[in-house]
């Protein structure tokens, strides 16, 4: 299937290095496909020789939330329980826990962060077996851990992480699927896919529309979509400064619900399956809520909300599906960005390699 073409690629209009890179997004899922899948396969066949007992997940922003797919990744299909880390305790504190037998996945675009570095040799001085994911084979981050995943998502410019983000999720769900001998063949579709999905800007751009005003956000989702609904926060609010708030389902229920009206719209990211089956008591309660809401996930779903956009997935494994939900996501955030006459390329006050210690 031919690529489609990057929204503002070829005008002289704002956004047009992240417009690239997320149009870039088929091209690099195809790359780790026919490239990259044999290396992750042997890194994951040498760690599963060691037979960790536990997983502990590092990284910040978006590789954060891709870090959180893979929590859900190892728990659902391998049964390996998981943590996210707090980096601080080693970095700041001191601490040094007992990690042997311990896998550490560290998830960083750049592998330049100085904590990330500090954090990842502490665990691998206190007996860890150690793992970076990165889209810099030659970074700091690489250079301290035992095993290496390069994500091959080549250079990103842009400030919003787009094609590493997604190149993060399928390094990862082929590391899992590794692990347990799977084949990942599951992945296969997700190229001829997202090639689909971004054919449809102008769709996402009419969305975009309804949402120019917006004062702020509600994200939600369960199970394998929950991390998307973080990630697409993320990116609404540093592309276009919209406040955004991302939930579980079932933690929106706890207390958050009280703020949702009908104005402040709620973006519920409903993956066909059982994540997608367990939300459905949510959109019940902010349909009732009267909320404006638009759902991203297959068409019975969309069909009962107030707005949505219909995603491919009929016969897409649910595992899988993260992968392509936050492509429409991120286009939303670029489009919605480009309406209220800012530039997605530049978001005030960031930089792209955040050095946080």
């Amino acid at each position: 299937m031919t690529a489609a073409p990057a929204p503002g690629l070829h005008s002289d209009l704002p956004g047009r290095i992240m417009a690239r890179e997320m149009a870039e997004q088929p091209a690099v899922l195809r790359r780790i496909l026919e490239e990259g899948a044999a290396s992750i396969r042997q890194v994951a066949r040498e760690i599963a020789a060691r037979a960790p007992r536990f997983v502990l997940l590092t990284a910040r922003g978006s590789s954060d939330n891709a870090a959180l797919y893979a929590k859900y990744l190892l728990e659902i299909r391998l049964g390996l329980p998981c943590g996210l880390a707090s980096m601080s305790t080693t970095t700041a504190y001191g601490a040094r826990p007992h990690l042997t037998d311990v896998l550490v996945i560290t998830v960083s675009q750049s592998g330049g962060s100085p904590d990330l570095v500090a954090s990842t040799r502490a665990a691998r001085e206190a007996g860890a077996i150690t793992l970076a994911v990165t889209n810099n084979p030659d970074s700091a981050l690489a250079g301290v851990s035992e095993y290496h995943v390069d994500i091959m998502a080549g250079a990103e410019r842009a400030l919003p992480a787009t094609k590493t983000y997604t190149a993060s999720l399928l390094a990862l769900y082929l590391f899992t699927e590794g692990l347990r001998d799977g084949d990942g063949a599951a992945a296969r579709v997700l190229p001829d896919l997202a090639d689909g999905l971004l054919a449809r800007q102008d769709e996402v751009r009419a969305l975009a529309a309804r949402y120019r005003f917006a004062e702020r956000m509600v994200i939600t989702s369960r199970g394998y979509g929950y991390p998307t609904a973080k990630e697409a926060a993320l990116k609404l609010m540093e592309t276009s400064y919209i406040p955004a708030l991302s939930y579980s389902g079932a933690d929106l229920l706890h207390g958050p619900l009280a703020m949702v009206d009908n104005v402040s719209p709620v973006i519920a990211v409903v993956t066909d399956g059982k994540g997608g089956e367990a939300l459905q008591p949510v959109l019940d309660r902010l349909r009732g809520r009267g909320a404006d809401l638009f759902v991203v996930g297959p068409r019975s779903r969309v069909e009962r909300a107030s707005v949505g956009f219909v995603m491919p997935t009929e016969g897409v494994a649910e595992e899988v599906q993260p992968v392509l939900e936050i492509i429409p996501l991120q286009l939303l955030a670029y489009e919605v960005t480009i309406a209220r006459g800012q530039d997605p390329d530049a978001p005030r006050a960031l930089a792209k390699v955040t050095e946080t210690h």
